[in-house]
């Protein structure tokens, strides 16, 4: 396949990935906030189907194709700096992303601990590793 179509599917999935990886810990500081049955069992299917259904499979695309993008030329982007700075990005946002899926279990399990406020500053690490790999890429800082 093509640099360009690898490169616009690869950033197509980072889009929907992201989506997840944004509003799941939305759905987490919402269900922390819930005290009925009804509104919690709820929020377990709407978590359940968002992690397994999108943001999950979105990740994967997301490595499969950043693997494909990094095979085309792996001598030069493992050369650069802003690129090893932007695969320990990713690689804190899969933990990230497994970290989700762990609060969704707890809440699941009806076993939940954390509060809204805490769901409310995990809900905004995503914006700030995007940042950083936005800059990363696009500026390419640290090149020579």
């Amino acid at each position: 396949m093509d640099y360009l179509w690898l490169k616009a599917f690869h950033i197509m999935a980072i889009v929907t990935w992201f989506s997840g990886l944004f509003y799941l810990p939305r759905l987490f500081v919402y269900h922390a906030e819930t005290r009925d049955t009804e509104g919690n069992e709820r929020f377990k299917v709407m978590e359940r189907k968002l992690y397994r259904g999108i943001t999950t499979p979105s990740m994967v695309v997301v490595i499969g194709l950043g693997i494909a993008l990094l095979s085309l030329n792996p001598a030069y982007y493992m050369s650069q700096p802003w690129m090893h700075a932007k695969l320990l990005l990713v690689t804190l946002l899969i933990v990230f992303h497994f970290f989700c899926g762990y609060h969704l279990k707890q809440f699941a399990n009806d076993n939940n601990q954390k509060s809204h406020v805490y769901f409310r500053v995990f809900n905004e690490l995503p914006v700030l590793a995007l940042i950083g790999v936005i800059i990363l890429v696009v500026v390419k800082p640290f090149s020579g």
